[in-house]
Order: C-alpha cells, then sequence, then structure tokens
C-alpha cells in the first residue's frame, strides 16, 4: 500500500519554508539519486527536533516531469491553467521541483532547508524561496481568517489523496498547485471593516460567513467554494502561509487535492467569475505574481527514485 508523504495533510505549523529550484542539464539521475534520500533526511531532524512538528513535501513540476520520469505520468497531470481576464492575470511559472519544510521552528526550518540545498547540490538552481509564517489565530495579512472551509480530519486525506481506484500508479500522491499573491495592504487597510467584510463574504473578527441571501456574488467566498451539478463541494485542502517584510506582503497559496480539476474550477471562478461577470473582487487587492503545477508522489515513489 502506498505511503503518503506526511506534509501534505500535516495541521498547520507557525513557520513555513518553500524552495523552488529547476534542474541544470544532465542532472536527472543525481536529481533522483538526491530525491530518494530526502524523507530519510527529513525523518532524521524530525526525530532530533521532535518537538518542532516537522514535515515536509517534495513535489516534481507538472513542466518537468517527462524529461524526469518518462516512464510513466500521473493521469491527470498537466501544466498550470495560465488565466488572463481583464487586469486579472494567473501566470504560470517554470518550476521544476518543490521542497516545503513547514514545523513550529524557524530556526529548524533553516537547517533543513540548508540540508535540502546541500544535497541537491549543484544539480539544480534555486529560484525562489518563501518564508512563511503563521499570523494570529491562523489569518491572512489582511485580518481575515484563511483555510476556513479546509476539509478536517480524515477528511483531509480523501480530499487531498489519489486512491488505488483512480490511479493505481500513483495512489498516494496528490496534485500540487502553488501561487504567490502579493497584496496592496495600503489599499486594503484604506477601505472600512464593512467593506472588506463584504469582500470577502463573512465578519473579520468573529470568522463567521453571511448568509447567502446577504453575500454579494462578487464575495470570496462566493467565487472560491462551489459545487458541483450534483450539489456536492468543490474541495482542495489548502496549506497556504502569509509571508513578507515592511517592503512587500503577501500569501503564499498552496493546494492539494486528488484531481487538479478542483484547483482550476475555483481559480476561473475567481478570476472570469459567473455568467454575469462577478468574479472575486478580492483580487483588486492582491495580485498572483507566480503558479506553477506539481506532482508530490507517494514514499513508496520517491523511494524507487534509487533504482532508476
Amino acid at each position: 500500500m502506498a505511503r503518503e508523504q506526511f506534509g501534505i495533510c500535516a495541521e498547520p505549523s507557525l513557520h513555513g519554508y518553500y524552495l523552488l529550484f529547476n534542474a541544470l542539464d544532465d542532472k536527472n539521475s543525481f536529481i533522483r539519486q538526491a530525491l530518494s534520500r530526502l524523507p530519510a533526511l527529513l525523518d532524521d531532524y524530525a526525530d532530533q527536533y521532535s518537538e518542532a512538528n516537522l514535515s515536509g513535501v517534495i513535489a516534481i513540476g507538472a513542466n518537468y516531469w517527462d524529461e524526469f520520469c518518462p516512464e510513466g505520468k500521473p493521469k491527470h497531470l498537466a501544466p498550470f491553467p495560465a488565466i488572463t481576464c481583464d487586469d486579472r492575470i494567473a501566470p504560470a511559472s517554470s518550476y521544476d521541483l518543490y521542497i516545503e519544510i513547514r514545523s513550529d521552528r524557524a530556526d529548524v526550518n533553516y537547517i533543513v532547508s540548508d540540508k535540502v540545498c546541500q544535497l541537491l547540490g549543484d544539480s539544480v538552481e534555486l529560484v525562489e524561496q518563501v518564508h512563511g509564517f503563521r499570523y494570529l489565530d491562523g489569518r491572512d495579512l489582511t485580518g481575515f481568517v484563511d483555510g476556513t472551509e479546509n476539509p478536517k480530519g480524515f477528511h483531509r486525506r480523501e480530499i487531498a489523496l489519489i486512491n488505488q481506484q483512480d490511479d493505481n500508479n500513483f495512489a498516494g500522491g496528490s496534485y500540487l498547485h502553488i501561487q504567490r499573491y502579493r497584496h496592496n495592504l495600503n489599499l486594503w487597510n484604506a477601505i472600512e471593516q464593512d467593506s472588506q467584510e463584504e469582500i470577502f463574504g463573512r465578519t473579520k473578527f468573529e470568522n463567521i460567513e453571511f448568509d447567502d441571501d446577504k453575500k454579494l456574488p462578487t464575495a470570496h467566498t462566493k467565487r472560491a467554494n462551489l459545487k458541483d451539478e450534483d450539489g456536492n463541494i468543490i474541495e482542495i485542502l489548502r496549506q497556504s502561509m502569509p509571508y513578507g517584510e515592511m517592503k512587500m506582503q503577501g500569501l503564499f497559496f498552496v493546494s492539494y487535492c486528488n484531481t487538479p480539476k478542483n484547483f482550476e474550477l475555483i481559480l476561473r471562478s475567481m478570476i472570469f467569475g459567473d455568467d454575469d461577470g462577478n468574479y472575486d473582487h478580492l483580487l483588486e487587492f492582491t495580485q498572483a505574481e507566480t503558479g506553477a503545477a506539481f506532482f508530490a508522489p507517494s514514499l513508496n515513489f520517491l523511494a524507487g527514485l534509487a533504482l532508476t
């Protein structure tokens, strides 16, 4: 039975370190060996710093997969769905590898991330690194709670992980999408709290969602919380974290799912809106600057890379 990477469904942490790499020419064999050793490295540091609740995720880019593993690919793996509508943009970025390190200690994240970079060595180029952090009681820097609609308990696994019936060769894996959003907090903080709550569709401090009949069609909760034709909620597991310093702030959006379709449906609903053009008005205060699709395979798959 395939064993999933623990970090996919792990509970929220206080600190996150997101590493995005591109592979260098003729280094695929070395990278496969290095990735096969990464889970053991994470386990060793999780034991060494047990109070930190360390977890990690290793994922391979959709655009890199055919070169990295030409023997076969996850059934629905596809490039990031870049979208543009008026001034609303979801750009696609070029990343081959994604390493997520999360724990309750920023120093442990740094130590482990440094070891990851040492292990990969000169086989890759570190294109971007983002330091995420828990803000207050799990809020975005806008002041609103992030991930309120996340699946809970065992349901997290049902939403995030591929089962054997759907894709036996890649069971235990997960489709991953990331976007780095940059917020315009000066503009956001210039509007009244009532207006902010209308944009989100829920109260700011109590985190109470508005009733449907009181929710604007442009509200974030309206555009991002969808149902299919049978009335079932279209879910993803979000593992996003705020990032930033005094010059730049935003949200590093991370979603896992057993199908990439759910993320794309939500993204299209936010940018294009409904049939009347009611798009997500939160996008007037934040802009996605990156976007990429990956697949986070099972631990069994990663172990098998040592044999190729």
